[in-house]
């Protein structure tokens, strides 16, 4: 699976791109690939500050709707709009064009509690 060092991961399979106070979160390769074909994303928390954990969507698959959980506190502060028309770039970019949301960091201590890659790789291999 594919897992940019670049970027910081969580257990439950979103990557983070810290730019300055700016987080940039999606779904991760190995998740973009369990879930199956995405036809559809829902983000209604723009605009909303969220502690670490809460739900700031759901992406849904053919099959099944996964809970999208917030990684870091923050103000959501963006939502890639080119999802609503073809959310299966989460399938095809899940690192470039498939981004979901931008957060506006509240917490940086957070960060701690985060993977890099070398971490998650080593999550998936168990």
């Amino acid at each position: 699976m594919n897992a940019p060092d670049n970027l910081l991961y969580t257990n439950d399979h979103e990557w983070l791109l810290i730019e300055a106070d700016i987080a940039t979160i999606g779904i991760t390769d190995y998740a973009q690939a369990e879930l199956g074909d995405i036809v559809f994303v829902d983000v209604d928390t723009l605009d909303e500050s969220l502690d670490k954990e809460e739900v700031f969507g759901s992406v849904e698959a053919v099959k099944t709707v996964s809970d999208l959980l917030l990684p870091i506190s923050g103000e959501v502060v963006e939502f890639n709009e080119i999802l609503e028309d073809t959310p299966e770039k989460i399938n095809t970019d899940p690192y470039g064009e498939g981004w979901i949301i931008k957060l506006k960091i509240s917490d940086e201590d957070e960060l701690t509690d985060l993977l890099d890659a070398k971490a998650y790789k080593e999550m998936l291999a168990e």
